[in-house]
């Protein structure tokens, strides 16, 4: 296991991490400390993919309706 900052992975880095985590403590053999100390490190990588998520999220175009419900175009969600 890694045990590069979590602040500095990317969302893919993260991400694939986190399912090693969780698949290593799926199988049930690790350790009871190792087990406690991964979790831990599962959940500071949980939380960093959310909040890279939702930056992303909020950079995602939003659709522009006509008055009569029809896509005009789009525009960006959180103009810059």
């Amino acid at each position: 296991m890694s045990e590069q900052d979590v602040s500095k992975m990317s969302f893919e880095q993260a991400l694939g991490e986190l399912e090693t985590i969780v698949a290593d403590l799926e199988k049930g053999d690790v350790a009871l400390e190792q087990s406690i100390k991964i979790y831990e490190r599962g959940e500071a990588l949980k939380a960093h993919c959310e909040t890279l998520l939702k930056a992303a999220e909020e950079k995602v175009e939003k659709i522009r309706l006509s008055a009569d419900g029809k896509a005009t175009g789009t525009e960006a969600l959180d103009p810059q």
